[in-house]
C-alpha cells in the first residue's frame, strides 16, 4: 500500500490530535480540505467527503480502492455519545463512496466501562461473576458489545485502542472484528521517558528504582515493563486493594509480589495504571506507600480524566509527580489541569501512534527516532527550557500572580 491510498480524517474537522497523527504519517492535506463536518438546522449530523463540484464521472466512487482512518479523541465541546454517532456516520459515508476498507483509531475506547451486562453470558471476564457482580449492571446494557456491533454495522473493518483497561472489552471486538482490533500498549514510550529523563533516579542496574502495580489488573503491564527494562536491581511491588465502600478501600502487599515494603524503602517508585477517574484509591495507595519512606512516588497513568474531583485530590502531596500520555487531549490544556500543572508531565502520543498505523497498513516506514513530544508547564521544578528575557518576565509574573490566589 502507498500513501496516497489513505486518508486520515477526523470526528472534528479541527481535531490537533487528529491532524498530528495525519501529518506524521506524512498526509500533507488538512483534514478540513477533506472532509466537511455538516450540522443541519434540525441539528442533525452529516459528514461529505470533498470531491470536485464540476467532476459528475465519479459520483458514489470518490474514495474507490482508499483506506479512511477515522481518529477518534475526546474533547470539551462535543461529547462522546456525539462523537461515537459521528464515528458511524463516517465510517457509512466511507464505505457509500467507495472505500476499500475503514479504520477506526480511538485511543480511550468508548464505552470500555460498561463491559458486560446482567447475565453471566453477557461479558467474557477472567472470573465467575457471583450476583454482587451482576447485580452492578442490573437494568443496564451491554454497551460496549452494541457499541462495537454498530460499528462494524456501519463500516468499519479494524479497529486499533491503546491499553484498554478490561479483558471483556478486549475479547468482544477481537470476535465482532474478528481479530482485526489492535490494542497497543505503551511500554516503549514509557520506557524511553524513565531511561532519558530525570524524573527517577536509579544506578546504572537499576538499583534505586521500582515498579508498582496498585491492583492486580495493573500487574501484567507492570511485569512486562519490569522485564523490558532489563534493569537487574529494579523492584517489583504488586499490591492488592479490597473495596469496602464506594470510595473505601483496603490496601495490602499481594502473595504474588516479588518485593516486600522493606525492600522498596528509599527507592523512587513508579505507579502505573490505565486510566485515573476520580483518583480516591490511587491517593489513599500513595499515602499508604509513603508511610515506607521511598524517594520520589510518582504515578503514571495512559488515560487521565481530568474531573474537577481527580484534580483536587491528585493535587496530594503523597504523589510528587503525575506522567500521563494524550489519549484524552484536553489533559494538555492548562486550565484543565489546574494545581496538577506544577507535577503534571504529558507525552503526546501522535507521532507513536502514526508509527504504529504505518506497520498496521504496511507503509514505507518512516523515521523512528522519536516517539513522542513532551508537554511541560514551566510551573514543574524540572522544567529546564532555555528562555528570553521577555519570557522570564512574563513567567514571574505569572508565578506571583500565582503565589497571591
Amino acid at each position: 500500500m502507498e500513501l496516497t491510498d489513505v486518508v486520515v480524517v477526523g470526528n472534528t474537522s479541527d481535531d490537533p490530535f487528529a491532524i498530528d497523527v495525519a501529518f506524521s504519517m506524512g498526509q500533507t492535506e488538512d483534514i478540513a480540505d477533506l472532509i466537511s463536518m455538516k450540522t443541519f438546522a434540525n441539528s442533525e449530523f452529516c459528514p461529505r467527503f470533498i470531491s470536485d463540484e464540476l467532476n459528475f464521472s465519479h459520483i458514489g466512487s470518490g474514495l474507490n480502492s482508499k483506506t479512511v482512518v477515522i481518529i477518534s479523541t475526546s474533547n470539551r465541546a462535543v461529547s462522546r455519545q456525539n462523537l461515537a454517532m459521528r464515528n458511524l456516520f463516517i465510517a457509512r459515508a466511507a464505505k457509500e463512496n467507495g472505500a476499500a476498507e475503514v479504520i477506526l483509531v480511538e485511543p480511550d475506547l468508548y464505552y470500555s466501562a460498561q463491559d458486560r451486562g446482567p447475565h453471566p453470558n453477557l461479558g467474557d471476564v477472567p472470573f465467575e461473576r457471583d450476583q454482587t457482580d451482576l447485580k452492578k449492571f442490573d437494568g443496564q446494557p451491554f454497551t460496549v458489545k452494541l457499541y462495537a456491533q454498530m460499528l462494524k454495522l456501519a463500516g468499519v473493518d479494524r479497529v486499533v485502542t491503546v491499553h484498554n483497561h478490561s479483558s471483556a472489552v478486549q475479547s468482544m471486538f477481537s470476535e465482532i472484528f474478528e481479530g482485526q482490533y489492535y490494542h497497543l500498549l505503551p511500554y516503549e514510550i514509557y520506557l524511553d521517558y524513565l531511561r532519558n529523563s530525570n524524573i527517577v533516579n536509579y544506578s546504572p542496574d537499576g538499583e534505586g528504582l521500582a515498579l508498582c502495580a496498585p491492583d492486580k489488573g495493573a500487574r501484567d503491564f507492570v511485569r512486562e515493563m519490569i522485564a523490558i527494562l532489563r534493569l537487574p536491581k529494579a523492584k517489583c511491588l504488586l499490591l492488592d486493594k479490597q473495596r469496602t465502600g464506594e470510595r473505601d478501600v483496603e490496601i495490602s502487599l499481594s502473595k504474588e509480589s516479588e518485593s516486600t515494603f522493606e525492600d522498596v524503602a528509599g527507592h523512587d517508585i513508579v505507579l502505573f495504571d490505565d486510566m485515573v477517574r476520580t483518583g480516591s484509591t490511587l491517593v489513599k495507595t500513595c499515602q499508604y506507600l509513603k508511610k515506607i519512606k521511598p524517594g520520589r512516588l510518582i504515578f503514571a497513568v495512559t488515560h487521565f480524566y481530568a474531573s474537577d474531583e481527580g484534580r483536587q485530590k491528585l493535587a496530594d502531596t503523597a504523589i510528587d509527580e503525575i506522567l500521563t500520555l494524550n489519549t484524552l487531549p484536553t489533559i494538555l490544556n492548562r486550565d484543565e489541569q489546574g494545581r496538577l500543572r506544577r507535577k503534571i508531565v504529558v507525552l503526546k502520543i501522535e507521532r507513536w501512534l502514526a508509527q504504529n498505523l504505518t506497520e498496521i497498513l504496511d507503509l514505507p516506514v518512516k523515521d523512528k527516532s522519536e516517539l513522542y513530544h513532551i508537554d511541560m508547564s514551566s510551573k514543574n521544578p524540572r522544567y529546564t527550557r532555555k528562555i528570553s528575557s521577555n519570557e522570564q518576565l512574563r513567567e514571574l509574573r505569572n508565578e506571583r500572580r500565582d503565589s497571591s490566589e
